[in-house]
């Protein structure tokens, strides 16, 4: 069992840059290092995205369809998985979410609430 709670969202105007955080709290007989860590973000209307994944040991995929101002990150020591975003653009106004999965089992999965992104001026 893992929870997932993201911060760091808000208002940001364009050009700006924030750093999201999520931070997994796992069962006593799991460890986080078990899990890949991935951000999603969604927009009304429109299917949750895939953004970024990063594995315990480091190993880095990043969706094609996003733009290079990404940059995901963990702190395996804090259970702590980091959303980096630069220049942000209104088209980035998003509900940013969580998202763990097993490495070893890959059908188990958890999501955390999503913190929301707005960028404007």
């Amino acid at each position: 069992q893992v929870q997932l709670v993201e911060s760091g969202g808000g208002l940001v105007q364009p050009g700006g840059s924030l750093r999201l955080s999520c931070v997994a709290s796992v069962a006593s007989e799991s460890r986080y290092t078990w899990y890949d860590m991935a951000w999603y973000r969604q927009t009304p209307g429109k299917q949750r995205e895939w953004v970024a994944t990063r594995g315990p040991r480091g190993n880095t995929n990043y969706a094609d369809s996003v733009p290079g101002k990404f940059t995901v990150s963990r702190d395996n020591d804090k259970n702590t998985a980091y959303l980096d975003i630069n220049n942000l653009e209104p088209e980035d106004t998003a509900v940013y979410f969580c998202y763990a999965q097993s490495v070893i089992y890959p059908s188990l999965f958890y999501w955390g609430q999503g913190t929301r992104v707005t960028v404007s001026s």
